[in-house]
């Protein structure tokens, strides 16, 4: 995973990361999630997707690691999740974390795919203290 993270965080950095299939396979071994949407390349080319796609929680686990990161130390106290479109394996995304000025602690988070833009995680982090 590349990021521009600044000596002192600002109010906002961004990283980039590429799923693999391995990636979605040994989420799957970990989680027991093992839908064939996910690790079944012949099954998921048959579906409306053509291909595997991510679990939604893999793609915030690894936000969750750049809030560690970023953020060492500070608990999470509440968040919230939307999965609107997929993440492909060998796609690329582009993770970004914002502190919203208007509540304090709190992290709004984004992940979209940078070939076309469209977002497959939108969320938000409220952090403790």
């Amino acid at each position: 995973m590349t990021a521009s993270v600044p000596e002192e965080m600002s109010s906002s950095v961004s990283f980039t990361w590429t799923p693999t299939q391995q990636d979605f396979d040994a989420f799957a071994r970990l989680s027991g999630d093992d839908n064939p949407i996910h690790v079944d390349p012949e099954f998921s080319a048959r579906t409306r997707f053509g291909r595997t796609v991510a679990h939604g929680m893999l793609l915030y686990s690894r936000a969750f690691a750049c809030l560690e990161r970023l953020y060492p130390g500070r608990r999470h106290l509440v968040q919230t999740l939307m999965f609107p479109n997929p993440a492909y394996a060998e796609e690329e995304l582009s993770l970004s974390f914002c502190e919203n000025p208007e509540q304090h602690n709190q992290i709004m988070i984004e992940l979209k795919r940078r070939g076309d833009g469209a977002v497959t995680l939108a969320a938000s982090c409220e952090l403790e203290g």
